[in-house]
This record gives C-alpha cells, sequence and structure tokens, in this order.
C-alpha cells in the first residue's frame, strides 16, 4: 500500500468557510494574464463581441476541467500525492501525481520572480520614483531593475518569505484568512481605479473601444482573422484558469458536500472573468484618456501605465493603488499554490507541516533563481522562437503542462480506464445547486479533448514555422 493512503480516513482540515473556499479557488486563477493579456486582445478582435466569444469557450473549454480537478480532490480527500491512488487503486494513474507537482513547482520558478516586479514597483511608484520622467525613462527604470541581480534576486525572495510564511499558520488561520483579506481588498482597489479611469476627460472612446461589439474587427482579416479570434478566446478561456496542473484540485479536496461542484466552479469563473473584465475598464479609458497606446505584454503594466499615472492628477496615489492591486492578484495565486506544494509533500512523504514548508521552500528558493538572473548574469541563456529562462519556463507549463495535463484529467474522469464518467459524476453533483449535464458526457469524450489538442498544436506551430525558418 502506498504511503499515507492508509491514513486516507484521518482527519483533515477544510476551509473554515464557503466564501473562503471561493475567494482562494479565484485567486488562484487571477493572475496577470487577466491584466495584461484579457484586455488587450478583447479590445483587438472586436471588444463585447470577443468578450461573448471568450465566455461561450469558459464554458465548454475551461469550466468542465476545473469541476473535474474539484471533483477529485473532493472525492479522495486528497491532494494530487495521492488522489489518483485513492480513486484507481491499481495504481494505473500514480505517475500522474507527479505531473501537477512538477507543474506547480514549474510555475512557482518563475511567478515569484514575476510577483516580485510587482511589489518592486509597488514601492518604486509610493516613493516617487518615476515623478518628472519621460516615456524613454520610465522605461529606463524597468530596463534598470531587470539588469540589476540583487534587486531582482532580493523580491523574488520577499516574495518566497511572504507566501510561505502565510502557509505556515495553517489553512484556516493563514491560506484561507489573509487570501479571504487580498481578495476583497483587491476587489475594492479595483472598484476605486475603475471609477477614476471612466470618469477621465476622454475615457468614452476607450470604453468604447473596449466593450461596444465589433464584430468588423473580428472579422478584419477575413475568415483567418475570425479564426485567429477564435484561437485567441479560446486559449485565454483554457490558460486564465491554470487547468492540468492540479493547482485547484487541492482546493476540492479541502472542502465538504454540501454544495455541488458545477455551482461552485460557475463562480469562481464568474469572478476570475470579472476581474479580466475590469482590468480592461481601467487600463482602456486611461490609455485613450492620455492618447497612449494599450501594448500587449508586461511593458503595458511597467512601461505604459506608469506613463499614464504620470501625466494624472494624484498620479502618485493611483499608480500605487494599482501595483497593490496587482501584487495581491500576484501572490494570491504564489499563496495557492505554495500551499498546494506544502500540502503535497506533507502527504506524499507523511511529513508535518512545518518540515514540508522548508523543505518545499529551499526548493522553490533555489529553483526560482535561474529565473530572476535570467535578465542579467544568465541573459545570454535562450531558445530561438521562444526567449530568455522566464519564457522557457512559462512555455513548458502554459504550452505543454496545462492543455496536456487537462487533457489527461478528462480521460481519467470520462474513461473505463481512470475513474469513470458515473463516478465523476456522483462526485459533481453531491451537494446543492448547479448539476452537471448528463448529455455532456459526448463532448467531454470527444470536443473536449480535440479543442485541448488544437489548442496544444497551435501552441507549437509559429515555433515550429521559426525554426524550420518558415516564419
Amino acid at each position: 500500500m502506498p504511503a499515507g493512503i492508509g491514513s486516507a480516513a484521518a482527519p483533515r482540515e477544510h476551509f473554515a468557510s464557503r466564501l473562503g473556499f471561493i475567494l482562494i479557488s479565484a485567486g488562484c486563477a487571477i493572475g496577470l494574464g487577466n491584466v495584461w493579456r484579457f484586455p488587450y486582445i478583447a479590445g483587438e478582435y472586436g471588444g463585447a463581441a470577443f468578450i461573448l466569444l471568450y465566455l461561450i469557450f469558459l464554458v465548454i473549454l475551461g469550466l468542465p476541467v476545473m469541476v473535474m480537478e474539484f471533483a477529485v480532490g473532493r472525492a479522495s480527500q486528497r491532494s494530487a500525492a495521492l488522489a489518483f491512488d485513492v480513486l484507481q487503486p491499481s495504481r494505473r494513474w500514480h505517475w500522474f501525481s507527479w505531473w501537477g507537482y512538477i507543474g506547480c513547482m514549474l510555475l512557482m520558478m518563475f511567478y515569484t520572480t514575476v510577483c516580485g516586479w510587482m511589489l518592486a514597483y509597488t514601492a518604486k511608484m509610493a516613493t516617487g520614483t518615476f515623478d518628472g520622467l519621460d516615456p524613454e525613462g520610465v522605461g529606463g527604470v524597468f530596463g534598470a531593475m531587470l539588469a540589476n541581480p540583487s534587486e531582482m534576486v532580493g523580491w523574488m525572495l520577499a516574495v518566497i518569505v511572504i507566501g510561505f510564511f502565510v502557509c505556515s499558520f495553517g489553512l484556516q488561520k493563514g491560506v484561507e484568512r489573509i487570501t479571504k483579506i487580498m481578495m476583497i481588498c483587491l476587489l475594492g482597489v479595483m472598484g476605486l481605479l475603475v471609477v477614476r479611469s471612466v470618469t477621465l476627460p476622454g475615457a468614452a472612446e476607450g470604453l468604447a473601444f473596449y466593450l461596444v461589439p465589433d464584430f468588423g474587427r473580428m472579422f478584419a482579416g477575413g475568415i483567418g482573422g475570425f479564426g485567429e479570434a477564435v484561437y485567441a478566446a479560446m486559449g485565454q478561456a483554457f490558460f486564465t484558469l491554470s487547468l492540468g496542473i492540479s493547482a485547484m484540485e487541492v482546493f476540492g479536496s479541502r472542502i465538504g458536500k454540501q454544495n455541488s461542484l458545477t455551482g461552485e466552479a460557475l463562480r469562481i469563473c464568474g469572478l476570475d472573468t470579472l476581474v479580466a473584465i475590469l482590468a480592461g475598464l481601467i487600463i482602456f479609458p486611461a490609455c485613450f484618456a492620455f492618447a497612449v497606446a494599450p501594448d500587449q505584454g508586461p511593458s503595458l503594466v511597467f512601461v505604459t501605465l506608469p506613463n499614464v499615472f504620470n501625466q494624472m492628477p494624484l498620479g502618485q496615489l493611483w499608480g500605487t493603488l494599482f501595483f497593490v492591486f496587482m501584487s495581491f492578484a500576484a501572490l494570491s495565486t504564489i499563496i495557492a499554490v505554495f500551499e498546494n506544494l506544502i500540502t503535497f509533500t506533507m502527504e506524499k512523504w507523511d511529513l508535518s507541516r512545518r518540515d514540508a514548508i522548508k523543505r518545499t521552500a529551499i526548493l522553490v528558493t533555489v529553483l526560482s533563481l535561474p529565473c530572476a538572473l535570467g535578465f542579467n548574469v544568465l541573459a545570454g541563456v535562450t531558445v530561438p522562437g521562444i526567449g530568455d529562462i522566464q519564457s522557457i519556463e512559462d512555455f513548458i507549463v502554459s504550452n505543454n503542462l496545462l492543455p496536456l495535463g487537462s487533457l489527461l484529467y478528462v480521460v481519467f474522469c470520462v474513461s473505463r480506464k481512470g475513474w469513470g464518467w458515473k463516478n465523476f459524476l456522483a462526485e459533481a453533483d453531491t451537494g446543492t445547486g448547479a448539476k452537471f449535464p448528463r448529455w455532456a458526457r459526448g463532448w467531454l469524450a470527444f470536443g473536449l479533448p480535440t479543442l485541448i489538442i488544437i489548442i496544444f498544436i497551435m501552441g507549437y506551430v509559429p515555433k515550429i514555422m521559426l525554426w524550420c525558418g518558415l516564419a
């Protein structure tokens, strides 16, 4: 018998409240992509027209996999370390337990560095670092930070210390309590920023660009342009929830059976989408009000927006609040994934929380160093078509582990060689609330895997074309 399975009936710490479960799960899903990717692609592909397309894919693609992760966790009452052995005692799926651990660890290897950027910019904005700087000077601040190994490593270590310190207090007193506070503050700060942004002179043009449905932009490139919009919506709906690496599975193992999992997943997806849409309501009106292009990616947050705040009345205050919001969004993910890694370690090797934190903290710190140093000391380490160390690690997680892991979750929950459809459905539907549609079995068996495979292949197409000299 595998270590730990014999203790499956032992008391397990659960969330103190349903709200805690929803906010922590949403906090894990809400990441920086909600802020610097979703608003840009929504505006580029037709505003509300794209958002509608995104919501369709969220329901048919992201939601079912989230329910599956929750179901595996709640039915087994174990993290990914032991869940598949509990539900499929033949141990045919034992190897898959490592998929989530490796995926979460790889995610933290670069996310700790990016979260460090948010903390650094909160301090820089609060202390007036950007006061009086022109756009080139603002860009220079970001470049100087990346080039400074001690600053990069210092902020990365600060993130790790904060994350594991919160986790050291346990699930209810640490992770749940602090994440609930952060998420409520995050939504409050976003509300203030939205009001400030949409009331700026000239903000209406940005609101129209973002929210008015424009199918012309969606079909601007003909069928090919529409195909790009579909793929962008499909990819955003899939990647925004960080599914496939068991990041959500552990939270399912920490809840009771009072509520159906489909209803809970709908609430979490809704909260994740709300944050993404609100981020656009902050960014587009502000950028259009000051005639600044809302560029895609990190440059939007670290170069474009500080320039906007420089031109805005009380810009230092609003800029500081924005980076507080960004820090909370990143830290909520950090804390949630740290808790996942700690729980996995506790169950896999039968360790106390204290010993699991020590082991995991050392491992995360060592493995995070290459990314922090990848913009300076190790700047020469690159892969053609992918980029620097951060981009390499992100590519491994986003383009490989997430889609393939999600596909394997689907197979495990639908196939008789895994847990099986009846067992999954019974667990998903236990409790009050929305039930998982029984007619969806065919979609889950054939349609959903097809979409996931398309996402996986399309992620490689531009890379292969570049590697083969066709781009």
